[in-house]
This record gives C-alpha cells, structure tokens and sequence, in this order.
C-alpha cells in the first residue's frame, strides 16, 4: 500500500474516507496510525485528553489492519483509529473510572461489550480517554487523570464525563471516539467541543455494567461517521440484560428524510437549572429558523421538566455515590475529588423514603419528556444552557449544591430512553461551539441520524477545526 498521507492532515479524515481510501489501495492504516500517534504527542501536552496510550501497540494492530486490506479480508472498520472512555473495560487495562480512589485498579480481564464489537470489526484502539470522578462531572477534572482541556480554547473545558473523547474528536486524534452518557455525558461534550455525540435509545448498544439510563455512544465529527460506529456498536451481546432485541438497522441509508412538514417541537427553555446563555440561544433559534425555511413545521414546546424533578434525581444520584465512597477506607475517601466528596455528602443520611421520592421523580421525568415528543416528530433545541466554562471548575456553577443545574436539557432523555443527539450548529461570539439537540420518539435512532445529517447539510459553514501545538 501507498504510505504517502493525502492533501489533508489523516487525522482529521472521517473513518468514511478512510475506508475508501483503504479499499482503493490508496492509503495504509499505518501511514494513519503514524500520523494520529503524531498529532497527539504533539496536542497532549496542553490537552491531556489520554489514558493508557499504546503507540506500539496501535501500529501493530495497523500492521495487521494493512495485511487484511493487502489480502482482501478486510472487517467493516478495518484500521480506522479509535479511542474508547476510560470506564469501558478494555482487555488488559485499568479502569481507575476516574478517581485516586482507584489508583491500583487491576488490569480488566476482557473487552466491555462495545470495546469487543469495535475491536472485532477491526478498528485500532490505541488509547483510552480521561473522566472526572467516577464519572459524575460535566468537566475534565479528576482526582486521577490529569486536568483536560478543551482544544477550541485550552482555558475552557471539554465538558464531561467523556472529557477527554469530546477533546480528542475535536482535536483530530483521529474520526472515532467512544463515550458513555447518563445524564449528558456524550453530549454535552460534542457540543462543547463542537463535534457530533449520539446518546443511543436505552439498550440500542449493550453496555457492562447497565444502569439507569446509561448508554455509550459516539463522538466524531461527522454525522456518517457516527452512523458508521453504530453499526457496529450496535449487534447483541448478552451481558446486557437491558439491551434491545438484536435489529437490522439502515445505519447507511441518511439521506431518505425530507424536511417538508416534519413536525418539530422547539424546546428553548428546560423548566429547572440554569438559564439559557443569550449566545446558545441565537445559535439554537438560528438553527430552528433554517430548519423551518427547510420546509419543516416548528412549534415551541413549554418546558416538561420541573425543578422537583432534577432535585429528586440528584438527590437519588448522591445516595449512590455516597454509598460507593462511604464503603471505601480512609486513605481511599481522602482521594477522591473534594468536590465528589462534598456533593455525595448531601445523599448520606437520607432515609428510604427520601430516595423512592427520588426514584419517583426520575420516573416522573420520563413521562414528562415522552408526554412532550407526542405531538411531534423530533424535538429540538439547546444541549447545554451554557458555553464551555473554566477548566479548573468541576461544573458550570462549581459548586456541588447546584451540580447538576446545567443538565436540564439532557437528563430527561436519559430516563425517558429516547435518542438524543448534538450535532454542531455554530459559534458564540468567542468563537466557542455550541450544539443543537435533536431528540427522537423512543427507537427511532436513525431517524435522529437522519435529522442530524439533514441539519448538517443545510447549517453555515463551521470554522476550521482548532490546531493544538
């Protein structure tokens, strides 16, 4: 194979041209590899968007990529460079999920479902990427990993919990980034970061260990390309009870949607958190103005969340995490992040009748955001109420009594099981990414991909993607 890289940086082809490109003969996964290994030693400095980086490792899997190509036994994602989130059990490697706490994590002994189906459809793994705390901050601070950072502007944050994906995907360390999203965990990264998340229906890709409203996903700066790694994402494995009856999906087939009178609700105001940026509102309502122009029906949609329903479901959240740090000793309580400790103190002594209530709301919020799509085709509108905030800070208002203000607009769809996704809509005057949520009926995954490509299709050109030296 040829190992002279094209015009463009290999970094920052979709994995969609890189398999033409393999497939004509016209390009190596090593000549690929080299370069994404290149890219980011150069970008890690400043970003620290890695864990368990395998150089090595990843040229020899390239090597053996090539060899497929050279033979004609090519696999469907056959030497595209991937990372996966640091809490997807990858064979071989710790998973601190983290935190200090955790810092003498073993070796995992096999492959989370999703790391398997990526590594049999032979895309390269050649690094894992950072989180905060067990992964229950919009940020990329942690008690483990180093501080990551945000490529558009190192001052901010990536958003989180899939810090350091969002970082990477934004930052061309390669097309194919793996994160997981409880409560906004893919997308409030992809629209912090400017790249595209997909938060899956709950059980479309099966998950190990499954939770309440936990998924993996997608980030990549393409919607094809997200399409791409469901395809694969997607097929069954059994150690999900959760998971959604094995289905042939058309990943492939973007372009059947057409705008004209699909019904769209307009979502603006979330009902509970923090209030919409004026920046993120021109970007959404702009966005929302060229999708009506497109011939689509738009209507604003009141808000369906309550701040009884976040508080409850925060409230659930810290008895957990309260329980998990309450059973560590001493010395490991001393490592998790201040900011963890202090907002898992707040679930310590609550009485049952105070967590059902919780688990009430959540549920409550599900029928809130189904009740809400009825009407409508796709609901849209902003992902986070804000723009990327300082690094340093553990969420938007860095304080553990308002922790989960900013996920208003996410979280519904995570109980509510939908499929929710952030596709990049634009710019706040800084020059600061902002995304456009489009959220399906329950199921309806390529129908949200669908939506997005559209959107992708008909939005102003984006500006160049940021260079980290």
């Amino acid at each position: 194979m040829d190992h002279q890289p094209p015009a463009a940086h290999l970094g920052d082809l979709p994995a969609t041209d890189l398999l033409a490109l393999y497939a004509r003969r016209a390009l190596s996964p090593v000549a690929v590899i080299e370069a994404v290994i290149a890219r980011a030693e150069t970008a890690e400095p400043t970003l620290r968007a890695l864990y368990a980086f395998a150089p090595e490792q990843a040229l020899a899997a390239a090597r053996s990529s090539e060899a497929r190509w050279m033979r004609g036994e090519a696999l469907p994602l056959d030497g595209v460079p991937v990372t996966v989130k640091e809490n997807v059990a990858t064979e071989g490697v710790p998973m601190p999920l983290g935190t200090g706490a955790r810092h003498d994590a073993a070796p995992s002994p096999i492959d989370a479902p999703p790391a398997a189906r990526l590594r049999e459809d032979g895309a390269v793994i050649f690094a894992k990427t950072t989180m905060p705390d067990y992964g229950m901050l919009s940020s990329g601070l942690s008690s483990f990993h180093p501080l990551t950072r945000n490529p558009w502007d190192p001052a901010r944050g990536p958003g989180g919990s899939s810090a350091g994906s969002g970082a990477a995907a934004a930052a061309g360390y390669g097309p194919l980034h793996l994160g997981t999203d409880i409560g906004g965990s893919v997308r409030l990264p992809a629209a912090w970061c400017g790249v595209v998340g997909l938060k899956p229906s709950h059980g479309r890709v099966p998950i190990d260990p499954p939770y309440y409203g936990r998924c993996a996903g997608p980030l990549t700066r393409t919607v094809a390309d997200t399409a791409l790694m469901m395809r694969t994402l997607s097929r069954p494995d059994a150690r999900d009870a959760t998971a959604l009856p094995p289905a042939d999906l058309p990943w492939g087939d973007l372009d059947g949607l057409n705008l004209k009178g699909l019904r769209l609700g307009l979502v603006m105001e979330a009902g509970a958190g923090l209030p919409l940026d004026p920046a993120n509102r021109d970007v959404v309502e702009a966005a929302a103005r060229l999708l009506a122009a497109a011939g689509a029906v738009v209507e604003p949609v009141r808000p369906f969340l309550t701040q009884a329903m976040l508080d409850g479901l925060d409230l659930f959240w810290r008895q957990r995490a309260s329980l998990d740090i309450e059973a560590l000793d001493e010395a490991r309580r001393a490592r998790v992040l201040p900011f963890i400790r202090d907002w898992a103190a707040g679930g310590r002594d609550l009485s049952g009748a105070a967590v059902f209530h919780g688990m009430s709301q959540m549920a409550a919020m599900r029928d809130a955001a189904l009740a809400a799509i009825r009407p409508y085709d796709f609901l849209i509108g902003p992902v986070s109420p804000n723009p990327p905030f300082p690094a340093e800070h553990a969420s938007p208002t860095n304080d553990p009594a308002r922790a989960m203000a900013h996920i208003a607009y996410t979280v519904p769809f995570n109980m509510s099981e939908q499929p929710a996704i952030s596709v990049p809509a634009g710019f706040t005057p800084e020059g600061l990414p902002v995304g456009l949520q489009i959220a399906g009926r329950r199921f309806d995954d390529v129908g949200v991909l669908r939506l997005a490509r559209a959107f992708e299709r008909i939005r102003p050109a984006l500006r160049p993607w940021p260079m980290v030296e």
